[in-house]
């Protein structure tokens, strides 16, 4: 293990933690659509992932743990990441509402609070809003 491994950027660490929730999300329909794929690799460059990084991610067996950001703004712009990649298919599914949620609270937001925002959330991405909007939104 390198020394980068054990004292790396923790934002980064972060960022990589993100991609992998996107990249199981995108894939736990048992495959990933094109449209998915695109969205995938806009993240990746988004959040500065690596290539390697990226083929890590991708493997099945890796298990990435969700690290939280302190700041709330932070908190929902993950999350809205989240619904992006969801709703590039413009479905969702049993399976990736459980895994929403537990994201959900995985970056800290409680039971009841998770589901509140994720109702909101499912109602709002029927349609197509901007990240300010749907801050604006989940704010009032």
């Amino acid at each position: 293990m390198s020394f980068i491994d054990l004292y790396g950027n923790p934002e980064h660490r972060k960022n990589v933690a993100h991609f992998a929730a996107l990249a199981t999300l995108a894939a736990s329909d048992g495959h990933i659509s094109e449209e998915e794929k695109i969205m995938l690799d806009n993240f990746a460059r988004k959040l500065e992932i690596s290539e390697k990084e990226y083929k890590q991610v991708m493997k099945p067996e890796n298990k990435f743990p969700i690290e939280p950001p302190v700041d709330s703004e932070k908190r929902l712009e993950r999350l809205y990441d989240l619904f992006r990649m969801i709703f590039a298919d413009h479905i969702i599914d049993e399976e990736e509402m459980v895994l929403l949620k537990k994201y959900a609270i995985g970056l800290g937001f409680s039971g009841d609070s998770a589901d509140k925002v994720i109702e909101r959330s499912v109602a709002i991405f029927s349609g197509k809003i901007d990240f300010d909007d749907y801050l604006y939104l989940l704010k009032y």
